[in-house]
């Protein structure tokens, strides 16, 4: 979180929002967005969903999980026929 919360506060600071007028937009006081800029964990995770959408980065949501590729990996393995015991052979064929 707290390399979540770095990027937060360099976007802000890019947008040339201060502390103060972020705090305002996001509806919680100074104190909790230096904790959220910090990557405190206590932070809940909706205040940073607020901060993205302050900062016009709620786009980026959309991009969490989308590459699933463990789990198409393993959605893979349950389509693909057993290789272990192709269709056809039976123990003892010979």
């Amino acid at each position: 979180m707290a390399a979540l919360g770095h990027r937060l506060r360099l976007a802000r600071l890019r947008r040339k929002i201060s502390a103060m007028q972020m705090a305002e937009r996001m509806a919680i006081s100074r104190d909790t967005l230096h904790r959220l800029e910090k990557g405190e964990p206590t932070i809940a995770l909706g205040t940073y969903l607020r901060a993205l959408r302050v900062l016009g980065l709620d786009r980026d949501l959309d991009l969490l999980a989308q590459d699933d590729v463990l789990g198409r990996k393993l959605q893979d393995l349950e389509l693909e026929p057993s290789l272990r015991h192709p269709t056809g052979s039976q123990h003892g064929d010979a």
